[in-house]
């Protein structure tokens, strides 16, 4: 029975931790707004501060991440991605507002013969080898 069970691979977070300081009234007052029900959590309320001034914002946003080039959402580099590149004598320059992941096969000698800059707002989601292999090309 047990020679059909199979360990998952663990499904990548689609969200980043951060850390923030914030001062004992602005905390209380999120703790307040969470007893009254208005929110389920502190994180639900700062979720939701974050979201409410990124939409305030959207308009600049936009013309930002245009004038920059940069992809928005998620963008996903494999190993073939990379190799195709490299075979085409290019070389990739990454930007991207949101999650640029680089395949967990892409060895450090491909990334660093297949990228030349790396530019993320947001996460990049790489093998340690291969982001020590970037970090001289990553802003």
């Amino acid at each position: 029975m047990t020679d059909n069970v199979r360990e998952l691979r663990p499904k990548p977070s689609d969200s980043e931790k951060i850390t923030i300081n914030l001062g004992y009234v602005d905390l209380g007052q999120v703790d307040l707004m969470v007893q009254e029900g208005f929110y389920s959590n502190r994180t639900d309320f700062i979720r939701t501060a974050i979201r409410n001034q990124l939409e305030r914002h959207a308009d600049v946003l936009k013309k930002s991440a245009t004038r920059k080039s940069l992809d928005l959402g998620l963008r996903h580099f494999s190993r073939e991605d990379l190799e195709a590149a490299r075979q085409a004598g290019e070389m990739l320059h990454i930007n991207v507002l949101g999650l640029a992941s680089i395949a967990q096969d892409v060895t450090p000698e491909l990334a660093r013969a297949a990228i030349a800059s790396v530019c993320v707002l947001g996460a990049l989601q790489a093998s340690p080898p291969v982001k020590a292999a970037l970090a001289d090309r990553t802003r």
